[in-house]
């Protein structure tokens, strides 16, 4: 599809010399610009009327020095491109580009994306994915050269940054760029109130006799893992006094983490009765784990996971979780790009926050009074906060 976009392209291009050709034949005089060629503004800037094409109709793919001697070029010969050149400038490729983390959550953002393949679809574009590897590899180069391609008409970032190398970004192709789950600065973006529904999660469990709290978190440098942290250390900092927030080491959204994790806990002496994840195959992976070492969900241990996967609902006890409106982020996400392409760049920055939901099932309860005698100190794995 992308390898036909480009041909469709550069067949614009060539229409767009044609045009230029066509308009100007047999009107030979300087008048006004009126007889002025743009092959004598490719003869005049020293460049081929190719590049002339490009930087009249995407400047930002022509090197900054030759874009500057064909707009001296135009400027001095008076040269005026007609109608239907400009039509064939503003010519959409009815494409998005979607950008997604190098190592992502299939659960999580499988609902997402058919909620942007929907909504484009439904508008006559189709959507092509890429992946974001680290700051200025390969693949931030790739998704950089196609923003400034002429394929695309704007993109929808999963990935929770720009992509950026060799001095480019993809902000610098000044095409609309929507961020999802994370705040970009420069791009709309359409968030869930995750801080808030956290916090009442944590809330509930307080409210249900739980004072020692496990943290499952996600990578430090993510934005939702900071959302998240930030909102569970707000809840203890005005909580009961002897109300206490671990956290433990291995920092990260997938089952693999949850495990680990649990082992840990396993490790303790004197456990927490509370488990709050990151996102629910955090969770999963760390209540099958002390299950399987016989500990009891939740009579020993509550457990509340955040996304609202469909596993969720396949655990024995049903995993009490924060639903993230997946389906309608990706949808919010599409509306918010194809208004921005039909608005262009006079659009204000859209920002959207979109309502979590609580759902509290099996996996959590009351404390128990007799499991509430806890040493300090935090055991392996763990740190106190």
């Amino acid at each position: 599809m992308l390898f036909d976009k480009e041909i469709d392209y550069k067949y614009a291009c060539a229409k767009f010399v044609l045009a230029e050709q066509h308009h100007v034949n047999g009107r030979r005089t300087q008048a006004a610009g009126r007889g002025v060629r743009i092959g004598d503004v490719a003869v005049e800037a020293g460049v081929s009327t190719a590049t002339v094409s490009r930087a009249l109709a995407s400047p930002d793919q022509v090197r900054p020095e030759l874009r500057a001697r064909v707009q001296a070029a135009v400027a001095k010969l008076g040269y005026t491109p007609n109608a239907a050149a400009r039509q064939l400038r503003v010519k959409r490729s009815r494409t998005a580009l979607v950008v997604t983390r190098r190592r992502w959550s299939a659960p999580f953002f499988a609902e997402v994306l058919r909620g942007l393949d929907e909504e484009l679809s439904a508008a006559g574009y189709a959507m092509v994915l890429g992946n974001l590897d680290e700051e200025g590899g390969e693949r931030s180069r790739q998704l950089v050269d196609m923003m400034f391609s002429g394929t695309i008409d704007g993109a929808v970032l999963l990935s929770g940054r720009v992509a950026a190398a060799d001095g480019r970004d993809m902000f610098g192709a000044g095409l609309p760029l929507v961020s999802l789950c994370a705040a970009i600065e420069g791009t709309h973006t359409i968030l869930t109130d995750e801080g808030a529904c956290i916090a009442r999660g944590a809330r509930e469990l307080l409210a249900l006799g739980h004072r020692d709290f496990l943290y499952l978190p996600g990578p430090a440098d993510n934005y939702n893992e900071q959302v998240r942290w930030a909102a569970m250390s707000e809840v203890f900092a005005s909580a009961p006094s002897d109300a206490r927030l671990f956290r433990a080491d291995h920092c990260d959204f997938s089952l693999a983490a949850g495990v680990l994790a649990a082992r840990d806990f396993l490790a303790m002496s004197c456990r927490p009765t509370a488990v709050v994840a990151v996102s629910d195959e955090n969770a999963i992976g760390f209540l099958q784990t002390v299950q399987e070492a016989g500990v009891r969900v939740p009579e020993d241990v509550s457990v509340l996971g955040f996304d609202g996967i469909e596993f969720a609902d396949f655990c024995r006890p049903a995993l009490s979780t924060i639903r993230q409106p997946r389906l309608e982020l990706g949808r919010a996400g599409a509306r918010a790009l194809l208004k921005a392409i039909e608005d262009g760049p006079s659009l204000p920055l859209v920002r959207q926050v979109l309502p979590n939901e609580l759902c509290l099932r099996g996996s959590t309860g009351p404390v128990r009074e007799a499991g509430r005698s806890f040493t300090r100190d935090s055991g392996p794995g763990v740190s106190r906060t």
